[in-house]
């Protein structure tokens, strides 16, 4: 068999939290999905499947990219439907963590299952190879563990786990699927209970709880101490907690107790009195509205349980901690924490050396090897850096000492001692070779599943580096370069958040002249995210309260050459997008031959949030569609409705799907569901459009407009929205110019003009707007504020 597995169909069996929302995302990826649940007691058999795919589009974050997708999935029932299993590639089962209930579920539906389908459980925990026992002898090469880490769209890590029946190239086969079309970051864990993300995840929470109690402080300092400071999500550990639920978090903690009898920090496997209590009184967190948190108005109030009431939140940190915590050096700062005698610091010191300790010791049983531990940790669990990476970082030798000091000291949560591995002269285990397998004492390079080699820069662990090309040009604002052997240029922005300043316009527009001279193909593609967040305003400010209009001017004049010289390219440039995609940003992409976007891409031409219009091109480029969509005949005003919409309201889509929706993308643009695989795509994109004779697109000198009838239509929308108080008078003349421009000007309907004709209108306006104070004044209070004035 090979690694390519072609899944026309998928079933997910459960249409709880966790089977709706893999279901969504399959649909997202564009998979036609079929999802079972039992049949309903009272009214249509299919009733609670129907009423699972309802609420998907009620929750929140979407686990859909686009509203009314649910309508995609097939509901099915056990009892009526499981012929239709015969025709799914893959099943996933994901109802409740009852072995029993599982098992009976799957001599249930063996007989439907077709003899090439794989079968996966998204169990948190129960035993893969127990689960397996129960299949007929011939399904069990075909089944493993898949774990999908909640919310399924947005968390990118999914464990996979194999049984020991498991046939090694399906599973290579799954993998490349859960990759490529679902976009998942994959680890193999071995069948041990919570795996690897919730073992280590799990336990690190448990060593915080156990730590608060014991230096006395507060769930919000705690808080404040365990988020962005050191790495992790905004969550925290007890938010973490209330959104979880306390309940949830109170049957996790139970299952590593029932499962890990023999675990040496089995005494903490138990949760904290306070949270038996709270779930008593049903305060479950953020379900129940309250939880360690609750809000009174505004405020944010957190539990205290000396006082047994809620108190306003502050997350005090202690100024001597925070100072330790700014250190950029790690080894500085590990050694500062551990050297201090200050209360928080010795938690940080504490929470962080046993979950160092549990990690190592339970390395060999986890996972195979440190790899797959640290990447479960980011991409679970949203840490900036795993556990070992962390240790390593803050010198291995040292910090070895110090925990095995500690252990000897009675200071941490067990005296199980390090394993050999740790203290035999190693000085971590990530290196360029790779990672540590305490199985065999070797470094594992990374796995060799084909899938990978769509993966130019893999998600780097501390230790890795890739190769970043050879440099053909560059400037300070972009660089210019290629691989071996490569006809097609990658243009990668060097700037802050990937912001458009004169250094990038001039950059693009010069590399792309050596390109063609050189190239068969250009990218445009950031190295990490965002694509780019639009205009530098800071440089743009600057010269409009000096008084350099002309200078103003010219830069947007500028960026109109750079967006032409996208388009006009004479070989192609294909725009490689994820995350943001703001303003001039937007504009480079809209000009581009072909956008390729990750699923994650926020896109919105947003400049009427400071008081501007879109001036790269990107008006013009709307008026130019909507006249090749309406033809020689068609209501070229029809056309231009949704885009007009998206510009004079700043939409900015929440996925690369609802970018075409928005018609800040193309109907045809490519949408992949990996950003790792983003580069790889959009090479194949752009050496496709060469091998196919690529040219440039004719000059526009045609473009038919809605004109002014157009412009009266727009601006009676306008006056109602003024007349209601839902836009200011500022955001009524910033929308009338839009809708000026994007109309071509006050010329009759159905006239034609040239996109030297649009830009010119594009260019007026936007510095007749920019010379307003209230436009001046929306730009200083985003970049002193980062959000928009309405004024």
């Amino acid at each position: 068999m090979s690694n390519v597995v072609h899944v026309k169909r998928v079933a997910v069996l459960g249409a709880g939290v966790m089977g709706a929302q893999i279901a969504a995302h399959l649909v997202n990826a564009g998979v036609d999905t079929i999802l079972f649940d039992l049949p309903a007691k009272e009214g249509p058999k299919n009733g609670v499947v129907t009423k699972a795919i309802a609420n998907l589009g009620k929750l929140s974050p979407a686990p859909l990219s686009i509203k009314g997708a649910e309508s995609k999935i097939v509901p099915a029932n056990y009892e009526d439907n499981l012929e239709l299993l015969k025709s799914c590639d893959l099943i996933i089962e994901a109802i409740a963590e009852r072995m029993d209930w599982k098992q009976d579920l799957y001599k249930k539906i063996a007989p439907f299952v077709n003899e090439h389908a794989i079968l996966a459980s998204n169990t948190s925990g129960l035993g893969i190879n127990a689960l397996a026992e129960v299949l007929p002898e011939e399904m069990r090469h075909r089944f493993c563990g898949v774990h999908f880490f909640n919310p399924p769209r947005y968390m990118h890590l999914a464990e996979l786990i194999p049984a020991k029946t498991t046939n090694p190239e399906i599973l290579n086969a799954l993998e490349s699927f859960l990759v490529t079309t679902m976009g998942k970051g994959v680890v193999i864990a071995k069948d041990t209970p919570n795996f690897i993300g919730n073992r280590i995840g799990v336990f690190a929470m448990l060593a915080a709880m156990h730590h608060t109690e014991k230096f006395n402080l507060g769930f919000d300092t705690v808080d404040g101490l365990t988020g962005p400071l050191i790495g992790r999500p905004k969550s925290a550990t007890f938010r973490t907690a209330d959104v979880v639920g306390l309940d949830t978090l109170a049957h996790v903690i139970k299952t590593m107790a029932d499962t890990l009898p023999n675990d040496p920090w089995h005494q903490y496997f138990a949760a904290p009195a306070w949270v038996g209590a709270l779930v008593e009184k049903g305060a479950l967190g953020q379900k129940t509205g309250a939880g360690l948190y609750t809000r009174k108005g505004k405020d944010i109030l957190v539990l205290d349980l000396a006082a047994k009431d809620y108190r306003p939140s502050d997350n005090a940190i202690d100024p001597e901690v925070l100072t330790i915590l700014k250190e950029r050096d790690p080894v500085k700062k590990f050694a500062a924490l551990r050297a201090s005698t200050n209360p928080q610091a010795q938690f940080l010191w504490s929470v962080f050396r046993d979950t160092f300790h549990y990690s190592a010791y339970h390395l060999a049983d986890i996972a195979n090897t440190a790899r797959d531990v640290d990447l479960a940790l980011r991409w679970g669990y949203g840490w900036s850096m795993g556990p070992f990476e962390t240790w390593q970082a803050a010198d291995w030798k040292t910090v070895a000492d110090w925990i095995a000091d500690d252990i000897v000291a009675g200071k941490s949560m067990s005296n199980a001692p390090l394993p050999n591995w740790v203290v035999d002269g190693r000085k971590g285990v990530h290196s360029s070779h790779g990672s540590f397998n305490p199985t065999t004492g070797h470094d594992d390079a990374r796995s060799n599943n084909p899938v990978y080699k769509r993966q130019r820069f893999p998600d780097p662990l501390l230790g890795e580096a890739f190769a970043q090309g050879t440099t053909i040009w560059e400037n300070d604002g972009v660089r210019l370069w290629k691989d071996d052997g490569d006809d097609i240029g990658v243009i990668s922005f060097k700037t802050k958040m990937h912001t458009v300043n004169d250094a990038v316009l001039d950059g693009i527009q010069e590399a792309i002249k050596v390109a063609e001279g050189q190239l068969r193909g250009l990218v445009i593609w950031q190295p990490k995210e965002p694509f780019s967040a639009g205009a530098d305003l800071a440089g743009a400010l600057g010269l409009l309260k000096e008084g350099k209009f002309d200078q103003f001017e010219e830069m947007v004049a500028n960026f109109q050459r750079t967006s032409q010289a996208i388009k006009y390219s004479q070989i192609p440039v294909v725009a490689a997008v994820r995350g943001l995609a703001l303003g001039g940003g937007c504009e480079f992409q809209m000009h581009a031959a072909q956008t390729v976007f990750a699923l994650e891409s926020y896109v919105g031409l947003v400049e009427a949030g400071v008081g501007l219009l879109p001036a790269g091109g990107g008006l013009k480029e709307f008026a130019v569609r909507a006249s090749e969509k309406a033809g020689p005949t068609g209501d070229v005003f029809a056309e231009l409705k949704t885009a007009f919409e998206s510009v004079a309201m700043g939409k900015v889509s929440t996925s690369a799907h609802e970018a075409k929706q928005l018609q800040l993308a193309r109907l045809n643009d490519t949408v992949v569901l990996n950003a790792f695989e983003l580069l790889y795509v959009a090479k194949a994109q752009a050496l496709a459009l060469a091998e196919a004779g690529y040219r440039a697109p004719m000059p526009a000198r045609a473009i038919r407009v809605a004109g002014d009838v157009g412009i009266a239509t727009f601006k009676m929308m306008l006056v109602n929205m003024k007349e209601g108080y839902f836009i200011s008078e500022h955001d009524y003349d910033i929308a009338s110019k839009i809708a000026t421009v994007i109309c071509g000007g006050e010329v009759d309907r159905n006239s034609l003009v040239d996109e030297e004709w649009l830009l010119t209108l594009e260019r007026k306006y936007f510095v007749e707007l920019a010379k307003t104070q209230k436009t001046q004044d929306r730009i200083a209070y985003m970049l002193a504020n980062g959000k928009p004035l309405r004024n």
